[in-house]
C-alpha cells in the first residue's frame, strides 16, 4: 500500500515537470529584451561639451618661435599644470625654461599689486629685442585697476541721445549713433613688460605703445610708401605722413597723393566692406570720404612697384540678404555675385604702378573669356612671420587685434611679388571652365606678357603656388600623371625633369636648399599599410633622385622647419592617441622630444578614443577610411542608431584624421549614437586625380552610394550598428548632401539635419559650381564664345522624401545664399511633405556665437526621431548650465 502512494506521488510529480515543460512559450508571460538603445543621455552629454573638454585637455602641439639668429626657438605649451615656456638649443639638445614662473608671478604681483602665482602668469604675447637678450610682453589687467607708475583709464561717457522729437535726418551723427550698434567695451586692458634674460628683472613700461597697423594700408617693404583707397580709388602717402594718419586720422596738415581716377562702383580699387565692418571707417570731416583698404596689393621686394587685381563687376547682376536684426530698421545688404550658367562674369585684370612716377602699365592677361586671374607670391618666412606676429591691426572704434585682425581685415604681412627685381611679375590665368591654366610672366615696363607653362585638362585643372630659384628656374606643382606631384622647368618654361613621381600626393612646400638642390615638400599616400591621408616630410633631389622619408610613424605629421632648413618641429597626431612634438635635423633625425598631451584627465573622466577604420567604396574596389565615434557607456549588446557627419568635398571629405580635443562628433555620440566620418569618392584632393574628380559632372549623388555602402559594411561587422535608424548631417556642402541622401535613398537614411545647403546649386557661386560640376564652353560659327551649364538639384526630388528632414539657415548668408534652403522649402511644400525648419536671425553662413545653440537644437532633432526620446523642456537646460557656469549670459534669451 505504501509503495502504491510512493509511485502515484511521484507519477504525478513527473507528469506536472512535463506539462511545464510542454507548455507554450506564449504562456510564461516573458518577452524577449529589446537591445535598441531607446534613452536619450543627455546627462553624459551634457559632459562632454567644448567647453569642459578644453578644462582637460589644453595644447595639442608645439608652435616654434624661431629667434632672429641661429636655429633656437622658444615655445609655450599648457597643460593641466598650466602653462609654461621653454627656449630649445638644436645644437645643444637642450630644453630650458624661458624665465621662472615662480619668481615672474612675484615680480609681476610687486608690480602690479595683482596676484599672481607660477600656475597662473598672464602673460600674452611675446617679442623678444636687443638681440634675443629681453622680451617685451603684455598682460591684461582689470581695466579700473590702479597699477603703480600708470595711470588709471578713464571710461569715456556714452554719447548723447537723440533729442526728443528730432528728426535723424536733422542729426547726421545722431542717425549714425542710431544705426551703430552699441560696442561692449572689454573689462580688461593690456600692459606692457619687459623682461632681462641675464638679470632675470621684469620692468613695467609705462609709455610703451605697440605698433599698430590701420586696416587700411598696405605698407611697402622698405617701409617708406603706403597705399590705400578713398572713394574707389587708389592714393598714396610717404612715412612721414603716414605717422601723422596713425596718431590722427583727420589731421588737415597730412599730405596723401591720389594715384588713380577712373574707379568707379563695381569697378574700384577698394576693397569691398560688408556692412558691419563699415562703422570702422568714418571721418569727422564730412567732406572726405575715409581711408578704407584697397584691394589687394602685392609690392615689388625692391619697393619701386607694386600691382593689384582689379575686378570689373559692372555687368554682374546684384544679389540681396536683409539683416533684420539692424538698428534701427531692418537693412537691405546688396552685393554683386556671379551665378553659374550667367553670361555677365566679373571681368579680372592686372595693373602695376611705379612708385616714384606714378605710371600706371596694365597688364596683357588676356586670352580666355571670362577668365580668372592670381598673381604669384613670395613664400613667407619664419622670421617675417614672427615680426608681424607681434604688430596690432587697428580694429576700429577704439579696439585693436593682434596678428591679421578681424575677418577681412589688414594683415601686417603684405604680399611681395615672387621675382626678386621689379621687371618681371609672375601670374597665372585660368579659362572659365577651368580646363586650361597658364602660368605667366610680364614685363612691368610694357604689359607684354610670356607664356611659361600650360596645364590642359578634360576636367578641372588645379594648381599650387609656383617657387622661383635664384637660378631662374622654376618649380611648378602639376596633376597632369594623374597624382599631384613638382616638376622643375627653366626660365624659359621648358620641362628640365620631374620632381617626385608615383602614385602618392605631393602637397605643400617646406623649403626649398638651393646649395645642395634639395626640395622639402610634405607628401601623403606614399607609405605602405597607412592611411593615404597621413601627411609626411620628405626630401627629394631637384633632379628626382633620392626621396627620403624625414619623420616616420604611422601618424599625421606637420613639419614646421627653421628658415635655414637645418632643423624642424614634428607635430604628430591620430585620433586615436595622444599627440606628441619632437624636434628632427634636416636628415630626419630625432634631436629630442619636446611634448606629448597629457590625456589623464580625459582619461580618467572616461574618454574614450574614436576607432579608425577603412571599407570599400560601392564599386568593391576603391578604399575608403573613416572615423567611429562610440558613447563613453557603449554596451555591445545594445543596438545604436547610426549617424553619419558628412562634407562630400571635392575640396575635402572632413574625416578626422588628426586628435581633436574638441569635437562635437564626440559630443554627439553620448547621447546614444555610433557616430561616423567617412570619405567618398570624388571627395579628398590628397589622392589621385581620378578620385578626386569621380563626381565631375554629377554633383548631387555621386557621394551618396558610397556613404550607404560603408554604413552597410560597418552593420555586418558589427552588432551593434543599427543599419534600420540611419541619420546624417552635415553643414554647406554637408547640408546640401544629407537632404540629398534623404532624397536619393529615401528608404535607408531615415533622418537628416541640413545646414546652409547649396541644394541649389545652379544659384550658388559660379566658380564652385562650374568648376565641380563642368560647364560646356561653345565655339559659334563666328568664334564667339558662350558657356552652357545645366545642374541636379535637390528641389526636383522633393516628392522622393520618406524620412524626417530638418534644414537651417543663416538669414543673411551671403555665401550660400538663404534661397538655396527656402527654395527646397518650397518644393517640399508643393509636394506636400512634413518637414522641419529653422531660421538663425542676424546670422551669416557660419552660426557664430549660435553655434552651440545649433548643436543642441541638431542633437533633439536626432534623439527625437533615432531613439525616440528628446527633452521636452522649452529651455536647453544643458546650454544654459553651461553658460551660467561660464558667465556667459549674454547670449541667453
Amino acid at each position: 500500500m505504501q509503495n502504491t502512494k510512493h509511485f502515484t506521488r511521484q507519477t504525478l510529480i513527473l507528469v506536472l515537470c512535463l506539462s511545464l515543460a510542454l507548455m507554450p512559450i506564449a504562456a510564461q508571460d516573458t518577452k524577449p529584451v529589446d537591445p535598441r538603445v531607446r534613452k536619450a543621455n543627455y546627462e553624459l552629454a551634457a559632459r562632454w561639451t567644448g567647453a569642459k573638454v578644453g578644462k582637460m585637455v589644453f595644447d595639442t602641439a608645439v608652435t616654434p618661435h624661431w629667434f632672429e639668429s641661429g636655429d633656437r626657438f622658444w615655445y609655450s605649451y599648457e597643460s593641466n599644470s598650466g602653462k609654461k615656456w621653454w627656449v630649445v638649443d638644436p645644437l645643444r639638445k637642450s630644453k630650458t625654461p624661458l624665465f621662472d614662473p615662480a619668481k615672474m608671478a612675484a615680480q609681476l604681483t610687486t608690480l602690479t599689486r595683482i596676484p599672481y602665482d607660477a600656475q597662473h602668469l598672464p602673460i600674452n604675447t611675446i617679442k623678444f629685442i636687443k638681440n634675443d637678450t629681453a622680451f617685451q610682453f603684455d598682460a591684461n589687467v582689470p581695466r579700473d585697476a590702479e597699477i603703480p607708475g600708470l595711470k588709471k583709464e578713464e571710461t569715456p561717457p556714452p554719447p548723447p541721445p537723440t533729442t526728443s522729437g528730432q528728426s535723424p535726418d536733422d542729426d547726421d551723427e545722431a542717425q549714425e549713433r542710431a544705426q551703430t550698434p552699441p560696442q561692449p567695451q572689454s573689462r580688461t586692458r593690456p600692459i606692457y613688460f619687459e623682461y632681462d634674460m641675464a638679470a632675470g628683472k621684469v620692468m613695467l613700461l609705462p609709455d610703451f605703445k605697440p605698433p599698430v597697423k590701420p586696416r587700411w594700408a598696405s605698407v611697402s617693404p622698405d617701409e617708406k610708401t603706403i597705399i590705400f583707397a578713398r572713394g574707389n580709388n587708389l592714393y598714396m602717402m610717404d612715412a612721414e605722413n603716414y605717422t601723422k594718419a596713425k596718431a590722427k586720422e583727420d589731421d588737415t596738415t597730412i599730405v596723401e597723393t591720389q594715384i588713380t581716377t577712373d574707379g568707379v562702383e563695381h569697378y574700384s580699387y577698394d576693397r569691398r566692406l560688408q556692412e558691419e565692418e563699415k562703422r570702422n571707417y568714418k571721418f569727422s570731416d564730412k567732406n572726405k570720404t575715409p581711408r578704407v583698404p584697397a584691394i589687394t596689393v602685392y609690392w615689388s621686394k625692391d619697393s619701386r612697384k607694386f600691382s593689384v587685381q582689379r575686378n570689373d563687376q559692372r555687368k554682374v547682376a546684384d544679389l540681396w540678404v536683409i539683416n533684420s536684426l539692424a538698428n534701427p530698421r531692418p537693412a537691405l545688404e546688396t552685393y554683386r555675385y556671379g551665378m553659374p550658367g550667367e553670361v555677365n562674369q566679373p571681368q579680372a585684370s592686372i595693373e602695376v604702378f611705379d612708385v616714384a612716377s606714378k605710371a600706371r602699365v596694365v597688364v596683357k592677361t588676356d586670352r580666355f573669356k571670362d577668365q580668372q586671374i592670381g598673381i604669384y607670391s613670395a613664400a613667407v618666412t619664419n622670421l617675417e612671420r614672427e615680426r608681424a606676429r607681434t604688430f596690432q591691426v587697428e580694429r576700429g572704434e577704439g579696439e585693436q587685434q593682434q596678428q591679421q585682425g578681424p575677418p577681412g581685415g589688414g594683415s601686417p604681412l603684405e604680399p611681395k611679388w615672387l621675382s626678386d627685381s621689379s621687371d618681371k611679375l609672375y601670374f597665372n590665368r585660368t579659362s572659365r571652365d577651368l580646363k586650361k591654366i597658364d602660368v605667366c610672366v610680364a614685363d612691368t615696363a610694357t604689359g607684354e606678357v610670356k607664356t611659361l607653362i600650360e596645364e590642359r585638362l578634360n576636367t578641372y585643372v588645379e594648381f599650387k603656388p609656383l617657387r622661383l630659384l635664384s637660378t631662374g628656374e622654376l618649380i611648378h606643382w602639376s596633376e597632369r600623371d594623374g597624382w599631384g606631384h613638382y616638376y622643375l622647368f627653366d626660365a624659359n618654361g621648358t620641362l628640365k625633369n620631374q620632381i617626385t613621381t608615383g602614385e602618392f600626393y605631393s602637397n605643400t612646400i617646406e623649403g626649398v636648399d638651393e646649395k645642395t638642390r634639395t626640395l622639402y615638400v610634405n607628401a601623403n599616400g606614399r607609405e605602405a599599410n597607412e592611411d593615404p591621408y597621413y601627411e609626411h616630410l620628405y626630401s627629394v633631389n631637384l633632379s628626382g633622385s633620392g626621396m627620403k622619408l624625414l619623420n616616420a610613424g604611422d601618424m599625421s605629421h606637420t613639419a614646421v622647419a627653421s628658415d635655414s632648413g637645418k632643423h624642424f618641429v614634428n607635430n604628430a597626431s591620430r585620433v586615436n592617441c595622444a599627440p606628441e612634438s619632437t624636434l628632427h635635423d634636416a636628415l630626419g633625425n630625432v634631436v629630442m622630444k619636446l611634448e606629448t598631451t597629457d590625456m589623464s584627465a580625459m582619461t580618467e573622466a572616461g574618454y574614450k578614443y574614436p576607432e579608425p577604420f577603412k571599407v570599400k567604396a560601392d564599386d568593391g574596389i576603391t578604399d575608403l577610411f573613416g572615423v567611429m565615434y562610440k558613447p563613453f557607456d557603449f554596451d555591445e549588446k545594445k543596438k545604436y542608431p547610426v549617424i553619419a557627419y558628412v562634407y562630400p568635398g571635392p575640396q575635402t571629405e572632413s574625416v578626422t584624421k588628426a586628435f581633436t580635443a574638441r569635437n562635437d562628433r564626440v559630443t554627439l555620440a553620448q547621447f546614444g549614437f555610433i557616430v561616423i566620418e567617412v570619405g567618398n569618392r570624388g571627395g579628398h584632393p590628397q589622392r589621385s586625380k581620378w578620385y578626386h574628380n569621380y563626381g565631375y559632372g554629377n554633383l548631387r549623388d555621386y557621394g551618396l552610394a558610397d556613404k550607404k555602402a560603408a554604413i552597410e559594411q560597418l552593420a555586418r561587422r558589427h552588432g551593434f550598428v543599427d543599419v534600420d535608424r540611419v541619420g546624417i548631417y552635415g553643414h554647406s556642402g554637408g547640408g546640401f548632401m544629407s537632404t540629398a541622401a534623404m532624397l536619393v535613398y529615401p528608404d535607408f537614411f531615415k533622418v537628416a539635419v541640413s545646414s546652409a545647403g547649396n541644394h541649389e546649386n545652379n544659384i550658388y557661386n559660379r566658380w564652385w559650381s562650374e568648376k565641380h560640376h563642368g560647364v560646356k564652353e561653345v565655339t559659334d560659327k563666328d568664334g564667339n564664345v558662350k558657356f552652357e551649364y545645366n545642374i541636379e538639384r535637390n528641389s526636383e526630388l522633393a516628392k522622393n522624401l520618406k524620412g524626417r528632414l530638418l534644414l537651417a539657415t543663416g538669414d543673411i548668408d551671403n555665401n550660400v545664399h538663404p534661397a538655396n534652403t527656402l527654395r527646397m522649402a518650397d518644393a517640399l511644400i508643393k509636394a506636400n511633405k512634413r518637414f522641419d525648419f529653422v531660421m538663425l536671425p542676424g546670422k551669416r553662413h557660419g552660426f557664430a556665437d549660435a553655434t552651440n545653440y545649433f548643436f543642441w537644437i541638431r542633437a533633439d532633432y536626432f534623439c527625437k526621431h533615432l531613439i525616440g526620446d528628446a527633452a521636452d523642456s522649452v529651455d536647453l537646460v544643458e546650454l544654459i548650465r553651461e553658460q551660467e557656469q561660464t558667465g556667459d549670459k549674454g547670449r541667453r534669451r
